[in-house]
């Protein structure tokens, strides 16, 4: 079984304008920039032929390049954060581009959630703080709301195999898929 997803990869200028994000930000856990990226089907622990098949699939899937860009911080958790991100500024093409990519990746098998597809780059996950922790969060959040990147340009996609451990999650590219019309 192998632990993967398909996403996209950041920029060398835009994690570090997320890193500032995460530096301004009172996060109990921050994920290491490192590994930043916005995920567009998350397809779990799956048999190696099931992989193939998706992976067969991402290769014929086209989609033009079109611009991208970050805009806001929220989180996940409500009245307990348990995680913080990143927003992505709304793109009819990435939405278009997700939605090819769940059909494949349910064609080829994969277990995926049901979940509503909300584009974000997750900038820390943690358990939930104490009250007065998760208010100064909520207020820190609140203040970086006019968080923002110009857009790039998404040129691929990548296919990534993900590693708990003890530190949080490391990712190892598996494929890249090149854009084009």
């Amino acid at each position: 079984m192998i632990r993967a997803f398909l996403g996209i990869a950041l920029p060398a200028e835009i994690r570090s304008a997320l890193t500032v994000q995460q530096f301004l930000l009172p996060l109990p856990r921050k994920l290491d920039p490192e590994q930043f990226h916005l995920t567009l089907v998350f397809l779990g622990e799956v048999p190696e032929p099931v992989l193939e098949a998706a992976h067969d699939g991402f290769q014929t899937l086209r989609s033009a390049p079109f611009p991208l860009a970050l805009k806001g911080i929220g989180h996940f958790g409500g009245e307990r954060p348990r995680a913080v991100w990143a927003g992505v500024a709304p793109s009819d093409p990435l939405m278009r581009l997700q939605a090819k990519a769940e059909y494949i990746a349910r064609r080829a098998g994969c277990p995926l959630e049901s979940r509503r597809f909300v584009p974000h780059v997750t900038l820390g996950r943690f358990q939930p703080p104490p009250p007065a922790e998760a208010m100064r969060l909520e207020r820190a959040i609140a203040e970086g709301g006019g968080f923002g990147t110009p857009p790039w340009t998404v040129t691929e996609m990548t296919l990534w195999q993900s590693h708990l451990g003890p530190k949080g999650a490391r990712h190892d590219v598996l494929a890249t898929y090149p854009l084009t019309a």
